[in-house]
């Protein structure tokens, strides 16, 4: 059986399961399609959070990410895994003692102004239509590869199933879905990484391999990992960052952006109780610690197969011609995802740091320049190929990719559906529209949001790990400050609270829009996105941290020099921080 009739076989199978659960789970009203009915279980809502944060970034760029940048791109793990613990501890028990469907609500409740609802729902959509970027350009990829189709093409693929499965369920669907995705998503994780583990280190635990033996040289793998990048010419994979300030404000800021996105604060409302909520945090911990424990050594073991494939006898020998490439090389360059040009035209394929520094080294071995350009998100997707591994492997891994990039691209199509049928529509266009009428708006909506994120992820600005931590940037900058704020203090009135949100919004987009292109379209960037041009050292993916900062100050500057909120709201966060008894969630 060939390789595309195997990626068939799992892909399509896969596919066949989510719109089959998403029929027999089909939402038949509001309710049902923003919180699931508000009766879902704390361990099944922990596994479907999980696979709604396990997106195409965790799954396919992450790993990708790491194995580029080692130790430096950690920042990707420590982040978004502690930005779990702040939602768990700060956000969830008492957005879940509130009792509403979305988190717009939320803030034009307390901050007592449909003015703060508004600002709050421009956020969420600015930071999900940029999230789900990142999501629908790892489906391309991962559809371009294993159904052997362009990316764009892929893409479309992507949306239509999206739209099949998301439309007809809503939350109820999605959280159904999402769990048969975890599945898929950690099965085809985990068991590619034990086989190569197994590969390089006799090790069947890949976090254990990362820190064992290379078999074939003797070393620690993560020595033998530093000497090969090293003799060509990158700098060593487990070297320490230069510039601290920048990493530590990362960090802060997929921290909080992950504690204020919002599609992931919307699945505490489908629990029952609140001591539910704090359990869901924990169990999606729990089930993405299997995975985020997984990656390092992915990456790594991703990053050195490839240079040994390429250096077959070691990085001082010569490297492999390109005539005779392995045919994952070849099958990945159908995809435009892997290009080779043959700079000095020996017919061998020259990979290494093409910089400065490397240069009179490189010009010695009669190199003229780099001439392998490998996408970063590919190595998780080409890990089985690279590996040669069995053809089942890559069929599962296929099915695996793509069910990170849908579960949490549809999470987010409906946190940009339930914000614009039920807090724009609902909550002022039309406040008297039918039950039935909202739930077309809402499917409306989430369809439009498929059309628009699909056109995106054909022109995205980065990499899809990239594209998402810009989104957390602007979730930590606008949606956090506004609900730590909203939570846990008193004075913050609805002047301040817009005001800040406002603030952040705008001082972060604008940062991010001078470096990377106005609204993301290349070639529009005022400064080049490089170190020596940034503010203070700090990359545009840092500055959601800052613009946090900014956030708070000016929300407390503006409601300190304004009136205090009326008693009611006061009494309604006195109410919402001792998180005992909630009831359903409900709509307004």
């Amino acid at each position: 059986m060939s390789q595309f009739a195997i990626n068939l076989i799992f892909v399509g199978g896969s596919f066949a399961l989510y719109i089959a659960i998403a029929i027999w789970a089909r939402a038949g009203s509001t309710k049902e399609f923003y919180v699931a009915g508000g009766g879902v279980n704390p361990v099944m809502n922990g596994m479907a959070t999980a696979a709604d944060w396990m997106s195409a970034a965790s799954f396919i760029s992450m790993a990708g990410l790491i194995a580029a940048g080692g130790y430096a791109n950690s920042t990707f793990l420590m982040g978004w895994t502690g930005g779990y613990v702040l939602l768990a501890m700060l956000l969830a028990p008492y957005l879940r003692k509130f009792g509403k469907f979305t988190v717009p609500e939320f803030i034009g409740d307390r901050f007592y102004s449909k003015n703060a609802r508004f600002v709050a729902v421009a956020c969420l959509i600015i930071a999900s239509v940029t999230y789900v970027i990142g999501q629908m350009t790892g489906a391309g990829v991962a559809f371009s590869r294993f159904l052997e189709v362009e990316s764009n093409t892929g893409l479309m693929i992507a949306g239509v199933v999206v739209f099949l499965y998301a439309v007809m369920g809503g939350m109820k669907g999605i959280t159904y879905t999402q769990v048969a995705q975890y599945v898929v998503l950690i099965i085809a994780y985990t068991i590619p990484a034990v086989f190569i583990s197994l590969q390089l280190t006799g090790n069947p635990i890949p976090p254990l391999g990362l820190f064992s033996e290379h078999t074939a040289s003797g070393m620690p793998l993560l020595q033998k990992l530093d000497l090969v990048v090293r003799d060509l010419g990158f700098v060593d994979y487990t070297a320490d960052v230069t510039n601290k300030l920048n990493m530590v404000l990362f960090t802060l800021s997929l921290m909080i952006g992950t504690a204020g996105l919002p599609h992931v604060i919307i699945r505490f409302f489908t629990v029952p109780k609140v001591s539910d909520a704090r359990w869901s945090a924990g169990w999606a911990l729990v089930f993405i610690a299997l995975l985020y424990l997984t990656a390092p050594a992915v990456a790594s073991m991703a990053r050195l197969n490839l240079l040994t494939t390429i250096y077959p006898d070691g990085p001082t020998a010569d490297a492999i011609e390109y005539a005779e490439r392995p045919d994952w090389i070849k099958n990945w360059e159908q995809t435009g995802l892997i290009k080779f040009e043959d700079k000095n035209s020996d017919g061998r394929i020259q990979l290494y740091n093409d910089t400065a520094a490397f240069k009179e080294t490189a010009q010695a071995r009669g190199w003229n320049g780099n001439e392998l350009t490998v996408n970063n998100d590919i190595l998780v997707l080409a890990n089985p190929e690279i590996a040669n591994l069995p053809g089942w492997v890559i069929g599962l891994i296929a099915a695996g990719g793509l069910a990170a990039a849908l579960s949490t691209a549809a999470g987010l199509l409906l946190a940009i559906s339930s914000a614009v049928s039920h807090d724009l529509i609902k909550g002022s266009i039309n406040p008297n529209i039918s039950e039935k009428g909202e739930l077309l708006a809402a499917r409306i909506s989430m369809a439009v949001a498929i059309v628009v994120a699909t056109w995106l992820g054909m022109n995205p600005p980065g990499f899809a790990a990239q594209v998402v931590a810009l989104a957390f940037g602007i979730a930590a900058a606008s949606i956090f400050p506004a609900l730590m704020m909203g939570i846990f203090s008193k004075r913050v009135n609805n002047k301040g609270a817009i005001a800040g949100m406002l603030a952040g919004l705008l001082s972060t987009v604008i940062y991010i829009f001078l470096y990377l292109g106005w609204f993301f379209i290349p070639g529009t960037n005022t400064f080049e996105n490089v170190q020596a041009n940034w503010l203070f050292g700090i990359s545009p993916l840092s500055f959601g941290a800052v613009g946090a900062v900014i956030n708070f100050i000016v929300a407390f500057a503006v409601s300190s020099a304004t009136e205090a909120p009326p008693k009611d709201i006061q009494d309604l966060v006195e109410s919402v921080r001792y998180p005992k008894g909630a009831g359903a969630a409900t709509g307004h």
